[in-house]
């Protein structure tokens, strides 16, 4: 199996390993392109491979390249298109490989121009996670 995407560009990878709807998919990546409240644009390189359906976290670290790359991996995965929310998987794929989280599609430009340029921290959402493991924005 080939390896992940390398980073050949600025912009975060959003991987589909679900295949099951295709209209759901186009719609998450039509929903997730909407700038968020605070005017957050995603900045994604969408990968719509079949080769890697099913893949759970294990297996795409394993796909990883060596040289640097992604430091976070989002994923379509079975969850997300089974909720009505899409909570979209997040993966860290650097500082604690294999540690995620999941945020809803509305939250996911927030979460991703934030963890791109450093601005926050992945325990920042995760510490606002609801008890199901959701990030769904900040409370006050």
């Amino acid at each position: 199996m080939k390896g992940l995407p390398t980073a050949n560009s600025d912009r975060s990878l959003f991987l589909r390993t679900d295949f099951s709807d295709d209209v759901a998919w186009e719609a998450l990546c039509v929903a997730i392109q909407e700038p968020s409240i605070e005017g957050f644009v995603a900045s994604f390189d969408y990968v719509n491979d079949p080769i890697y359906a099913g893949l759970g976290v294990e297996e795409l670290l394993n796909l990883r390249p060596d040289e640097a790359g992604h430091y976070f991996l989002y994923v379509a995965d079975a969850k997300c298109f089974a909720n009505s929310e899409c909570p979209i998987l997040v993966v860290d794929l650097y500082t604690d490989p294999g540690r995620t989280i999941r945020v809803i599609q509305s939250e996911v430009c927030g979460v991703e121009n934030n963890l791109s340029i450093s601005n926050m921290d992945f325990e920042d959402f995760e510490d606002e996670a609801g008890p199901d493991g959701v990030f769904r924005g900040f409370t006050d």
